[in-house]
């Protein structure tokens, strides 16, 4: 008899999916990494390159890439890596040569 295979996906009302440890984005980022990892798979394959070189390399590239997404979402946590990544679009300063920018603001107003 074979043993079913289950994964929990534990949702409640206002909270996050959470997968094995990952937390909402985290999974898709993940499932990404690995789709990416069969398409590289598919291209060597087709190209002519040796299987075992294939399923080796396919595989080194998935255990890196699935140890950073787990090293990602615990560092950042549910949100974190979104908000670092706005954070760093913010300017460190705006210069303004002219108060005609400010002036056609407070005129339209």
């Amino acid at each position: 008899m074979m043993a079913r295979l289950t994964y929990a996906i534990n949702k409640g009302i206002n909270r996050s999916i959470v997968f094995r440890g990952l937390k909402g984005q985290y999974i898709w980022y993940a499932g990404g990494a690995m789709f990416m990892v069969m398409i590289l798979y598919a291209l060597m394959y087709i190209l002519g390159v040796n299987t075992y070189l294939c399923l080796l390399t396919a595989a080194l590239i998935a255990a890196a890439s699935i140890m950073t997404v787990y090293q990602l979402s615990s560092s950042y946590g549910e949100h974190g890596l979104t908000k670092a990544m706005a954070e760093r679009k913010i300017p460190g300063r705006v210069k303004a040569t002219s108060r005609k920018r400010f002036i056609n603001i407070i005129k339209s107003n």
